[in-house]
């Protein structure tokens, strides 16, 4: 029984009393002493206490809160560029479906810089083909310079190998042969120089032995010049091997070329891929200048108009999805002591004046006021203990009811079955 019938039972028993004391054989009657008016009171009393124990019953397992509202995922639209309206094609309260298209930007601007882009990516596939194909024919060219620098200096060190050893080396061994040839030939006409001289040897013998001193000398004389020959080749060759040597160098360092040509390649493909990504992104912007629906709903709030100037990330109206609505119900913290997610909850809809099944999907990880512009701050020494209220998320249970509409704002009254 609950405390309510307690109490109206205690305030009537004195009251009882007196009627059974009127009753008592000697007494002389009182308001009470009809019997009709005593039994009436006795049934009013049972049927007070028998209505506040169903009341119990009925209220011991259900918490409820006018202070609730529908409310929805709202879906902000707004403009992602800079730029000028052309045309709105939806209006306040008109409904829409994803994709639909409801502002245009003036793409001129934008088309422009996709076709610059495009330009761009055209001369850098340009750019890397060109040096693609200069690679190889690069390559080749390097290859065959540095063999014939190679085998030109082979044949260079050849022919020094041989100025400096093999020629010069039998001119010198003729010159020393001719050089003793004619000191013997200088001596032997010395020898018989007196000889002719005393009429001993005929003038015919002396002649010959004159004769072989002079062709002597010539031969000697010869095989210098051929001996001074000879080492100007060997100079020569000595020339000709260090600058084919130089000219092997030169190659190798053309060599060089081709990792420079190779890292150009490199350079150019990069550069598509840049101009790639430029195109990406100006085609990108591009798209943004229609701008859609993000979900299905109605339009509201609706504050764009043909010709204005919009910045990037400037809000232009809202789209509100009526069939994803929930409830937003604001309990006092002293009823939320035995409310889980899950439980049965019914919405009554002020609009409608109609009951609604649905279920609590969960609790607000902090009060409204925590979570309002202005927090309390109770460390200022200002604390006043008021009963805090906790949101509390409740979802119908097949969405938005068929038969209504239900918009976000709109005042219910909310109720939890926590058995």
């Amino acid at each position: 029984m609950s405390t309510e019938t307690i109490e109206l039972a205690a305030k009537l028993a004195p009251g009882l009393s007196g009627i059974e004391a009127d009753s008592a054989p000697g007494s002389t009657g009182g308001p009470l002493s009809n019997p009709i008016t005593k039994y009436g009171l006795i049934a009013a009393v049972v049927l007070v206490a028998v209505g506040s124990a169903l009341a119990w019953v009925y209220y011991r397992n259900r918490v409820s809160t006018d202070d609730a509202q529908v409310d929805g995922h709202l879906a902000p639209v707004a403009s992602k560029i800079y730029g000028s309206v052309s045309e709105v094609l939806v209006n306040d309260n008109q409904k829409v479906k994803t994709g639909d298209v409801l502002v245009r930007i003036d793409p001129r601007d934008l088309e422009a810089r996709v076709n610059q882009a495009r330009a761009a990516l055209a001369l850098a596939r340009s750019q890397a083909q060109g040096a693609t194909i200069t690679l190889p024919m690069t390559e080749s060219t390097t290859s065959s310079g540095i063999s014939a620098a190679e085998a030109e200096v082979e044949r260079a060190r050849l022919t020094y190998n041989q100025a400096t050893t093999a020629d010069l080396a039998y001119a010198e061994a003729n010159v020393q042969k001719d050089r003793a040839t004619a000191d013997r030939a200088h001596a032997d006409l010395e020898r018989v120089r007196p000889l002719a001289a005393k009429a001993e040897i005929s003038a015919l013998q002396f002649d010959s032995y004159l004769a072989v001193a002079r062709v002597a000398e010539s031969e000697l004389k010869a095989d210098e010049e051929k001996l001074a020959q000879a080492q100007k080749n060997a100079e020569i060759a000595r020339a000709s091997l260090a600058a084919a040597e130089a000219r092997l160098a030169e190659a190798h360092a053309n060599a060089k070329q081709v990792s420079v040509q190779s890292a150009s390649v490199s350079a150019a493909h990069a550069g598509i891929a840049q101009a790639v990504a430029n195109l990406a992104t100006a085609e990108l912007q591009l798209s943004y200048t229609a701008i859609v629906a993000p979900v299905d709903g109605v339009v509201t709030h609706r504050s764009v108009e043909r010709g204005q100037i919009v910045q990037a990330g400037q809000e232009l109206m809202v789209v509100v999805p009526l069939q994803d609505v929930y409830v937003t119900a604001n309990f006092k913290e002293t009823q939320l002591a035995h409310v889980r997610p899950g439980q049965r909850a019914e919405i009554k809809v002020d609009t409608y004046g109609s009951t609604f099944a649905a279920h609590v999907d969960s609790l607000s990880g902090a009060s409204g006021a925590m979570m309002s512009l202005l927090p309390p701050e109770n460390a200022t020494g200002n604390f006043v203990k008021v009963v805090q209220r906790i949101p509390v998320k409740i979802v119908f249970d097949r969405g938005a009811p068929d038969s209504t509409v239900l918009r976000p704002g709109m005042n219910v009254e909310a109720i939890i079955f926590t058995d």
